[in-house]
């Protein structure tokens, strides 16, 4: 416990011990004298514990005085948040409606609007590359921005995605060298990141980026934005087929310790913030105790002088 004001706790003690030092010797006195003229006074011990109960409301009162704050342990969902957003040539299908890119975003709103401020939120857009358009703030309004930007732009590359995101998270470059090994990123426990894409990929990065994020502790939670049925888009005058690729994100998911949230149509999407659990952390908070203290002050008070009232039929 800590106190914002010691020196009231010092004055109000004094006070305290000079006020029970006061009642002692005042009761003493007055025992004395009616013992040597032979009167006995009914009521003793409730002038003692009317008196007791007096100094004791004092005493409380002046530790709430001074401030107290006890901190206590706080579960909270904390942490920093990456939304991976796919905008590749394939989002634009309209099997979810009205396409796969705009209930996308629709979902991923509701999900930031369902996170408390304890949480950092960063948008990462990709399409052949990884593009970060609002690094991890706790002002979700440049998250909020940042989705209402994202529009259609070429191929897909997933594994870049999640190498984005990390580079997000970590605050450094990470990128996948010719061996297929990536740099040594520490430990994330508190990041998680969310892919919402159809799972269609024209990158090879895929394993060794979700390796990457399951070595540096971060979870991927995959969101499918299509139907497995599919439909066609039109891409520099071509009509091609684009489908669910629902194995790639379990994959994906699997590997990192997430989940994978099967979204075929927009009402499903809606439903993602709600299914997909951050990670539940423990701090420690402040509580501040003066108010329940005061509130004990007053009953013993309240006792005190009540005691005092049935015993004489007056509060001094």
């Amino acid at each position: 416990m800590t106190l914002s004001s010691p020196l009231l706790l010092v004055v109000g003690l004094f006070v305290t011990v000079a006020l029970a030092w006061a009642a002692v010797t005042s009761a003493r006195r007055r025992a004395a004298t009616l013992a040597a003229a032979g009167v006995t006074v009914p009521g003793g011990r409730r002038t003692y514990l009317a008196t007791g109960l007096t100094v004791a409301g004092v005493g409380v009162l002046a530790v709430a005085t001074a401030g107290p704050t006890a901190m206590v342990p706080v579960p909270r969902a904390a942490g920093t948040v990456v939304l991976a957003v796919d905008v590749s040539n394939s989002m634009g299908a309209d099997d979810v409606t009205p396409t796969r890119l705009a209930a996308a975003q629709r979902a991923a709103r509701a999900f930031v609007a369902a996170q408390p401020d304890s949480v950092d939120i960063g948008v990462v857009a990709f399409g052949r590359g990884s593009l970060t358009t609002a690094r991890p703030d706790a002002d979700h309004s440049l998250a909020l921005a940042a989705i209402d930007r994202l529009k259609i732009s070429g191929g897909t590359s997933i594994g870049a995605a999640i190498l984005g995101s990390l580079s997000a998270i970590t605050g450094k470059a990470v990128a996948v060298d010719r061996d297929g090994a990536t740099p040594d990123l520490g430990y994330w426990p508190s990041a998680t990141i969310v892919l919402f894409s159809d799972g269609q990929n024209r990158g090879g990065d895929i394993e060794p980026a979700a390796a990457a994020a399951q070595r540096a502790g971060v979870r991927v939670h995959t969101v499918g934005v299509g139907t497995e049925t599919g439909t066609t888009v039109k891409v520099d005058g071509y009509h091609l087929q684009t489908s669910l690729d629902e194995d790639t994100l379990t994959l994906i998911a699997t590997t990192t310790g997430g989940a994978y949230h099967p979204a075929s149509d927009a009402n499903r999407l809606d439903d993602v913030a709600g299914a997909i659990d951050l990670r539940i952390t423990v701090s420690d908070e402040p509580l501040p105790l003066a108010g329940a203290l005061s509130g004990l002050a007053l009953a013993l008070l309240t006792a005190g002088a009540a005691l005092t009232l049935l015993r004489t039929g007056r509060v001094i």
